[in-house]
């Protein structure tokens, strides 16, 4: 017997066994636990002095991962039909954390952003679950209105007042990054749904517009981009960041100065535990270990679009939006902060996923691949009742 309404999600007794994905366990796990590792040995002299003991982040990124972990697995025995019908709620409640984030005495304000809920021990940044529930949302919208989407400029417009309103919010904290991340995201969704191309055009130009204005009408936005054009011309300034990412990532040659031995983490890169955790690894591992990063990556963007392009072929399309929304998220994420410490994209405050020391980010990637690895097992259980099916008619013949 099982029970999957909206009301109670969790069956009391499974009808079939969790078929999990073993390839994309595997590469989650050697970024989860290779990722602690690292971690541990960028932010030892950070938290030595900060806190006064050497595995202070670390530590607290382990409980993390074990709560994601956690809530991951209460997400594999919940039937995706229930996150298709709670849509609604779902953009409610993401617009409810950009909002309340930003009411004074309850949002955390940290480097001059306010991006953080405080949770008792825990800060939670509200971008990262909201956009999570943005995704959601915007799948269930994307399978009930994809005839509208794909022939009607308005099937278009709905969606892009659901971003424009939360972008605005996001940029009230401000946090730029996770605008672009978010605008990204669901282009990506719109587009594997169908949208036509004259829509992407006006509404990307616009997007591309606006973020072109907010990077020159804010010194510190400016700032950022003149430095990562030549960080060298103000090596102490506005391309410090870049410049000790650039010395570290150097350092690093062909296989690296070895596990903890970088010099670069030691009070000269700054944050080095998490928008620059990379340059640390690339000094220790050098370019080898940095080309097993990027191929892990890679592996794992491959899984998940694989999922996705299953789901699809299934008619599985709510499954299928979310895995290429979930996708997209955790690729481009990466990329941007790969990117940002190669000097190739100005820096954006954004982790490396399952590695970059940032509680909230970890928690919401494992329940995004919670909810991966459930696509996964109702696309095994229905292709093996569709094989029972195929078998009967046979026999029936």
């Amino acid at each position: 017997m099982s029970i999957g309404s909206a009301t109670m999600p969790f069956p009391v007794q499974l009808k079939n066994p969790i078929r999990i994905d073993p390839v994309l366990l595997g590469i989650t796990l050697t970024l989860l636990l290779g990722g602690l590792v690292v971690l541990a040995s960028a932010s030892i002299s950070t938290a030595e002095n900060s806190a006064g003991d050497p595995f202070f982040y670390v530590g607290r990124q382990a409980v993390a991962a074990l709560l994601g972990a956690a809530a991951g697995f209460i997400c594999l025995f919940v039937p995706m039909h229930f996150w298709r019908s709670t849509g609604p709620l779902m953009l409610l409640f993401a617009f409810g954390l950009l909002v309340v984030v930003l009411v004074p005495g309850v949002g955390h304000t940290a480097n001059g952003s306010t991006r953080w809920i405080r949770l008792g021990v825990f800060n939670l940044q509200a971008s990262e679950l909201a956009r999570l529930c943005l995704m959601i949302y915007l799948a269930g919208y994307l399978v009930r209105h994809n005839k509208t989407v794909r022939e009607q400029f308005s099937g278009f417009v709905r969606p892009m007042i659901v971003l424009f309103i939360a972008s605005c919010l996001l940029l009230a904290e401000p946090d730029l990054g996770a605008a672009v991340v978010l605008v990204a995201v669901a282009f990506a969704m719109m587009f594997v749904a169908g949208a036509r191309f004259r829509d992407f055009f006006v509404f990307a130009a616009l997007a591309v517009a606006g973020a072109g204005t907010l990077a020159v009408t804010q010194q510190y936005r400016l700032d950022r981009l003149t430095g990562f054009m030549d960080p060298w011309a103000d090596p102490y300034d506005t391309g410090f960041q870049l410049t000790q990412s650039l010395i570290a990532i150097g350092r690093g040659e062909w296989f690296g100065v070895g596990l903890g031995d970088g010099v670069q983490k030691l009070f000269y890169l700054p944050d080095a535990h998490t928008d620059f955790v990379f340059a640390v690894f690339a000094e220790e591992f050098g370019l080898f270990g940095s080309l097993l990063v990027i191929s892990l990556f890679s592996a794992l963007l491959w899984r998940i679009f694989s999922l996705g392009i299953r789901a699809a072929n299934s008619e599985h399309f709510f499954e299928a939006y979310l895995a290429i929304g979930i996708g997209t998220w955790l690729g481009l994420q990466a990329f941007i902060n790969l990117g940002v410490n190669m000097g190739l994209l100005p820096t954006k405050g954004l982790t490396l996923p399952l590695i970059s020391y940032g509680r909230s980010s970890l928690i919401v990637a494992m329940i995004s691949l919670g909810i991966l690895f459930r696509i996964h097992h109702e696309l095994v259980v229905d292709g093996n009742k569709q094989t029972r099916r195929s078998k009967k008619k046979g026999r029936r013949k």
